[in-house]
């Protein structure tokens, strides 16, 4: 396992974007490749970063503020008096863990959701809330192995599935500019035909 799997490997997960990466992993590459610091990661608590520590070499630091604090872990519930459907929180959410449709009221199955937040900033009607789940645990003390992986694999699942729709749609369009190209080059023809004979 190369430096930048095993650091992967110690992140909790939670895809919240708060360390200024994308994701966990862009995060481990910027790690592994002296990009990036770490103490960014404020769902790792400062257990995180002395992980982070023990796997690259460098000296265990606080957890920069710049990123947020350490906290209990949180998970997202939502309102459904106040949903009104617009169904802006699905496609922010890492894990697939809301489900709704279009002016249908929204749920989070709480199961899956990571606390990451993100769900928060998007929705218009501030329906969506966070509920403490881990009280005083707070940092690696409320995450597990079983959590992080299970949001790993979640996320892994939903990024390939948007990379293959997005691969479906390029194919289309493709598709779509060829039969366009062709009924051009088709309607070309036979205005030249037309202007020959006349």
């Amino acid at each position: 396992m190369n430096l930048s799997q095993r650091i992967l490997e110690a992140l909790p997960q939670t895809q919240c974007t708060r360390c200024g990466y994308p994701d966990c992993s862009a995060y481990a590459n910027a790690i592994a490749s002296s990009q990036a610091n770490i103490n960014q990661c404020p769902p790792g608590g400062q257990e995180g970063i002395r992980r982070l520590s023990h796997i690259t070499g460098l000296p265990e630091t606080p957890l920069n503020a710049d990123f947020g604090t350490e906290g209990p872990r949180s998970i997202a519930w939502i309102d459904e008096q106040w949903c009104i459907g617009c169904t802006l929180c699905i496609p922010e959410c890492p894990t697939d863990a809301i489900i709704g449709s279009n002016k249908q009221m929204h749920t989070i199955i709480e199961e899956e959701c990571t606390g990451c937040e993100r769900c928060l900033a998007v929705c218009p009607v501030d329906c969506i809330h966070l509920e403490n789940t881990t009280g005083q645990a707070t940092g690696w003390d409320a995450w597990s192995k079983e959590l992080a992986l299970n949001a790993r694999q979640r996320y892994e699942q939903q990024t390939l599935r948007h990379a293959n729709l997005a691969k479906n749609a390029s194919t289309q369009d493709k598709k779509s500019s060829l039969k366009q190209s062709a009924v051009q080059a088709a309607l070309e023809r036979a205005e030249l035909r037309q202007q020959v004979k006349r």
